[in-house]
């Protein structure tokens, strides 16, 4: 089990970034056959990320239930270049995914939502929670007096 944090953080990202939101909705469990090939693909993708490194622009990510995932992208034009790279284990996935889903589109559901970040344009705080989410993917702080409320550490900029 992942350690408690036993106080209140604030999470931090230097400079811009992107926050990407990704999921999958098995509408049809019994159809097997097409949802966990969705899954895998998704595990394949984070284990490629994960070796390569900072040099991907992946800062992190964190799991939110068992189809959604959190991303941090240190810019939109990393996020980009991975997913459109022929090279990578998404493009691939991507491809193959529309070609089985192309007749029966309502089997599963896949999603995604992209933001762009502007320094210091944000705010995060965990409390009692292991490293999770923006915390996890850059650093963090105590929270501090001047900083207790959500406006506070969002017009703090050091």
């Amino acid at each position: 089990m992942a350690e408690i944090i036993d106080r209140r953080i604030a999470g931090r990202i230097d400079g811009d970034f992107v926050v990407f939101l990704i999921g999958a909705r098995f509408n049809k469990l019994w159809k097997i056959h097409k949802w966990v090939p969705v899954a895998a693909a998704m595990q394949r993708m984070l284990k490629e990320l994960e070796a390569t490194g900072p040099a991907s622009g992946l800062l992190g990510y964190s799991n939110v239930g068992m189809t959604t995932l959190v991303q941090y992208w240190r810019s939109f034009e990393h996020l980009e270049a991975y997913a459109r790279a022929r090279d990578h284990a998404h493009w691939p996935a991507w491809v193959e995914f529309n070609r089985k889903m192309k007749d029966s589109r309502g089997d599963v559901g896949i999603w995604h939502e992209t933001y762009r970040v502007r320094a210091g344009d944000y705010e995060a705080v965990y409390s009692g929670m292991p490293l999770f989410g923006l915390a996890k993917a850059g650093s963090n702080v105590d929270v501090a007096a001047g900083r207790e409320r959500a406006r506070e550490r969002l017009s703090a900029r050091d």
